[in-house]
């Protein structure tokens, strides 16, 4: 099994970094493969809602960033983990963008597949963000991957975030309840139990 983690931080090695390691970290020791992809520096396009991925068999239109890579690995993948930094109590523009065309593009990759959200902040706006994130799972049929504290750490930098002991130890929990997951996932399919079948019918297009 893989647990594919994906940092949207522009920082290499930052505090986001940081706490995707302990998840990471965790996951290995627990019999579970981790691969680590850093969205980096480079401009990450938004999607245009131009609906070419649905001609493309799942693949976004734009080939110049790391989006249809990370596609292909997430069809391999068992489980997610998305980082990212609190830009003004939200979460980084870069991982928006590309969960925005991922999850757009190649929903079916995510759909039944365990996914957290870890975020880093200085200070505040983790709740806000990890919101944010977390809708991505709950739109497609994703298990969310829970701890014993909101999946958080605080740090301006990752020394700082080395000395948030809760917030290690959080990422740590994060990390063995979602091999935990996977296990019980693995074990039911061994069983016959399989992903149910999601209802389809006419879209609502309005509320009254």
């Amino acid at each position: 099994m893989n647990v594919l983690l994906i940092n949207g931080s522009c920082h290499e090695k930052g505090c986001t970094f940081t706490a995707l390691l302990e998840v990471a970290g965790a996951l290995e020791a627990e019999g579970i493969d981790t691969t680590l992809v850093q969205l980096g520096s480079k401009p990450v396009l938004d999607c245009i809602g131009c609906r070419k991925c649905s001609e493309n068999g799942g693949r976004c239109i734009f080939n110049n960033d790391p989006i249809n890579g990370i596609l292909d690995l997430a069809h391999e993948a068992d489980g997610f983990v998305f980082g990212s930094p609190v830009y003004y109590a939200h979460p980084s523009g870069r991982i928006l963008s590309a969960l925005d065309r991922l999850f757009y593009a190649g929903g079916r990759e995510f759909a039944h597949k365990p996914g957290a959200a870890v975020v880093s902040a200085r200070r505040g706006g983790t709740t806000a963000s990890v919101d944010v994130l977390n809708k991505y799972f709950t739109i497609c049929q994703m298990p969310v991957v829970s701890s014993t504290y909101w999946n958080m750490v605080h740090g301006n930098t990752p020394d700082e975030v080395k000395k948030d002991l809760e917030g290690l130890r959080t990422m740590r929990n994060l990390g063995r309840n979602m091999a935990w997951l996977l296990k019980c996932i693995e074990a039911g399919k061994a069983v016959g139990v399989e992903a149910p079948q999601a209802e389809s019918g006419p879209m609502t297009n309005f509320i009254r």
